[in-house]
């Protein structure tokens, strides 16, 4: 089969996969968009944030994949033929960096960490000798797909009470998960202290967290934005911030990215800011998933 590889939102994606394609897909033919003299002969795309004109001609598609979690940029493309699955790149390596990252904020929020960073800047020896049971802490995982699972098994593994929302009920349903849908949402949020975000970027979830939003969580809430820039209104984020409800948030993922070196969030006191990091896909990986799933095709 013939696929084609794109640089993609600035990054060339060829000198880092080309190889190792060849090394563990060698039965596949894989190429950079401008070598490709008959786009009709091509199955399969490789891509993250393609152009405009990328599938023009691709009439023998069989397969779009993403270079990372998210798809809303392929939909988006208008070339892209609408019949033409597109797949995101799913693999156990990817959720467990998911799960690892979102524990690591669930913490920082939980034990109170940006506190004591300030503490040590200011050589300050102060305590906190009271809530730090799991079991004060309780977690919902907004969305509730292949990493939503992830994250909410290895939380529930940490001691944490754990619910989940997603449009339609899990199946199957995780034991130990308390389970949210449809218009259970704001029961969903009353009952969240530590909100994790993995939702895919839709038309639905677009600016879905608002102050409407992130008013209805518990006074004291702390969210990790792990999803797709967009889905938050940062200044609605900020002002929740500064007026005590949220008690701190970490975020991932931005409208604009790179983050404005002027924007508000950088320097404020409650924000963790990390650069789109949540999980970097190993090549090994993404490539043998591309290869399994063109197997079945």
């Amino acid at each position: 089969m013939r696929g084609v590889i794109t640089t993609t939102g600035g990054v060339d994606l060829w000198p880092h996969f080309n190889g190792v394609f060849a090394e563990d897909a060698p039965e596949l033919t894989v190429m950079q968009r401008e070598d490709v003299s008959d786009p009709a002969q091509v199955d399969f795309v490789f891509t993250f944030i393609p152009p405009d004109d990328l599938f023009e001609g691709m009439t023998g598609l069989k397969a779009i994949f993403s270079a990372g979690a998210g798809t809303d940029a392929i939909m988006a493309c208008p070339s892209r033929p609408a019949h033409v699955p597109v797949y995101r790149v799913e693999d156990a390596d990817q959720a467990l960096q998911m799960a690892g990252f979102a524990a690591f904020h669930v913490l920082w929020h939980h034990r109170d960490m940006g506190r004591y960073v300030a503490q040590q800047a200011r050589g300050e020896w102060q305590r906190t000798v009271t809530g730090l049971s799991p079991s004060y802490r309780r977690v919902g995982v907004l969305g509730f797909g292949h990493m939503g699972r992830a994250i909410a098994k290895g939380l529930m593994g940490l001691g944490y009470p754990v619910a989940g929302y997603s449009r339609r009920a899990p199946d199957p349903a995780e034991p130990g998960v308390e389970h949210f849908h449809g218009d259970g949402l704001d029961v969903f949020l009353a009952r969240t202290d530590i909100l994790v975000n993995v939702l895919p970027l839709t038309g639905a979830t677009r600016g879905l967290i608002n102050a409407g939003f992130l008013s209805k969580l518990p006074q004291g809430a702390a969210l990790v934005q792990m999803g797709r820039g967009g889905q938050v209104v940062e200044g609605d984020l900020i002002a929740q911030l500064d007026s005590g409800h949220l008690s701190g948030a970490s975020m991932d993922v931005f409208e604009t990215e790179p983050l404005p070196q002027d924007h508000p969030l950088w320097s404020h006191p409650k924000v963790l800011i990390t650069p789109h990091v949540a999980s970097i896909p190993e090549r090994r990986f993404v490539v043998r998933a591309i290869r399994e799933r063109l197997s079945s095709l």
